[in-house]
């Protein structure tokens, strides 16, 4: 069993690494079409983001969820195995035919897919498949509407008026105001924690951190929405570019901190059910270790055939439509990780894309590539189930 388990881990980490490659596109398309950097300083700039995610998202929200699709009771080593396959199958077709589907949904699928064909659908469990299906149409929605927002706040920035003033100083009073009552400096519940581990510790105090970028993030948009009634076309263009490689950043976090922890939540299904664990929390820290390096790994590989579909084919992204698109997609995918829904990042990035098309003219947006892509999103899991579930009823003959 252990050496099937080791066998799971290593796919597991290799589906982790395909990921990277696969949706390093959604990190690094709107900062290249912009030729804010080159490919290579981007890849570069994402990986490195993407691992650093490990330590500002550490409650392991979206791992929990995943390794609850399937219910405790149903979970076999040669099911985790079976899904694992058909969602590495899958993602390399369509990271081949430059397709941006969704990895998180073809891991989920694959698992729920296998499930059901060892033990029917009474397996998995209907609340985390609806709401991670609902996302689908939610996730580039809620992208979509972020992006419109900050696009016209932005737009209304550059004229003489005082309303997007306004709405500037009430949006950095309302930030701090959530900073305060939501970190968790407090110094009773501190001697509560057996920090005897250099790594509970840094998990402990970084449970801020996110809250804390995300909270930047916002303030920093804001005072440059401030400041760009005083700037000229050229300058502002200037400050937007500067702008983009902290909400590239920001995008790449949420990346790693969401789709690292898909893999994790494989990892703890399959280390639950050999017995070496009773829960997701319970992962030892080599594994979320794995889990990020191998996605910055892949990341660094890059996934260039779907860069020309994300940063091109959808709308045309000029550095201050990127800012706006990857600040609504790093706030969607920060919101939804604190909700423990597994979002995919290829819909958040592609519906904020698509709303600062919209902003210039509803024309902008190629609506044909976007249907086609919805087309891709939907079909992602049942297609994934569906092989998961050929290929269990192969491997149940060898186990």
């Amino acid at each position: 069993m252990i050496t099937f388990l080791i066998v799971i881990i290593a796919l597991t980490l290799l589906f982790d690494y395909i990921n990277g490659f696969h949706d390093a596109a959604n990190s690094i398309a709107t900062i290249v079409s912009t030729k804010v950097l080159t490919p290579f300083q981007a890849v570069l700039w994402a990986a490195f983001f993407n691992f650093i995610a490990l330590y500002i998202f550490t409650d392991f929200n979206v791992a929990t969820t995943i390794s609850k699709t399937v219910h405790k009771e149903f979970i076999t080593l040669p099911l985790i195995f079976s899904g694992i396959i058909a969602s590495i199958i899958w993602n390399l077709l369509t990271w081949w035919f430059g397709i941006p589907s969704s990895s998180s949904h073809t891991l989920l699928g694959g698992f729920a897919g296998a499930a059901v064909a060892h033990a029917g659908f009474g397996a998995v469990s209907s609340p985390i498949i609806l709401k991670t299906a609902a996302f689908i149409f939610f996730a580039p929605l809620i992208g979509m509407v972020m992006a419109l927002i900050l696009s016209l706040w932005f737009l209304n920035s550059f004229r003489k008026s005082y309303a997007p003033k306004l709405v500037s100083v009430l949006v950095i009073a309302l930030v701090g105001v959530f900073l305060y009552y939501n970190l968790e400096f407090n110094p009773e519940k501190i001697k509560k924690v057996n920090f005897d581990s250099y790594y509970l510790k840094v998990l402990f105090y970084s449970r801020n951190f996110k809250w804390i970028l995300l909270s930047t993030i916002v303030i920093v948009l804001a005072i440059l929405s401030l400041y760009l009634s005083t700037l000229n076309v050229y300058r502002s263009n200037q400050w937007f570019r500067r702008m983009q490689l902290i909400s590239s950043a920001a995008f790449s976090i949420g990346h790693g901190g969401n789709d690292a922890q898909k893999a994790m939540g494989i990892i703890a299904a399959a280390m639950i059910a050999a017995g070496q664990i009773g829960d997701a929390k319970e992962l030892p820290y080599w594994v979320p270790f794995a889990c990020h390096l191998a996605m910055g790994l892949g990341t660094l590989t890059g996934g260039w055939r779907i860069v020309k579909t994300m940063g091109t084919r959808i709308t045309k992204v000029t550095p201050f439509e990127g800012v706006a698109a990857e600040s609504a997609g790093a706030i969607t995918l920060f919101l939804t990780e604190a909700l423990k829904v597994p979002v995919s990042t290829t819909h958040t990035i592609a519906g904020s894309i698509m709303g600062v098309g919209a902003t210039k003219r509803l024309s902008a947006v190629r609506w044909g590539v976007s249907v086609n892509l919805l087309w891709a999103w939907i079909l992602t899991i049942p297609v994934s189930g569906l092989m998961a579930a050929g290929v269990y009823s192969v491997v149940k003959n060898f186990f």
